[in-house]
């Protein structure tokens, strides 16, 4: 009553039944924060950055250094792995993802000079190149002793 499937569709189901075999060997589980970091870090004499991220969960701070230091750390269980971080003139661009049948978990920590402003995928951010310096220390009157 019914035809068979025929050799290529049970092909692409043999395929799709071992991917998913494949995925629940390895646990279905990623955590990028638990994976030793790694870090680059790159000399910049510029007052203006542009960070690109790609979506990618990125933690930006100033600090006292002179150059870029950027911290990955990464986690794949499945799929084609792409990591990237390059400094071409005023942006740097990271990413660090999966593609194909993926699984994989990523977050980025950059460390920029103090009074450099930052941009990070297009849009402002807390780091604006201006150096703040502190307020005076208020003291209170002097008292009558």
């Amino acid at each position: 009553m019914f035809p068979s499937p025929g050799p290529r569709r049970s092909v692409v189901l043999v395929a799709a039944v071992a991917a998913a075999a494949a995925l629940g060997l390895t646990g279905c589980s990623v955590d990028a924060s638990q994976q030793k970091p790694e870090s680059k870090s790159f000399r910049y004499a510029g007052t203006a950055l542009k960070l690109t991220t790609h979506e990618v969960a990125t933690d930006l701070v100033a600090a006292d250094r002179t150059d870029i230091k950027v911290t990955r750390w990464f986690d794949a269980a499945a799929g084609s792995e792409h990591l990237t971080w390059t400094l071409k003139g005023d942006t740097l661009d990271i990413d660090a993802g999966c593609s194909g049948l993926a699984l994989c978990d990523a977050k980025f920590r950059v460390e920029v000079p103090r009074g450099i402003a930052v941009t990070k995928d297009g849009r402002k951010t807390g780091l604006t190149g201006k150096k703040t310096t502190p307020a005076p220390e208020k003291t209170a009157p002097a008292g009558k002793s």
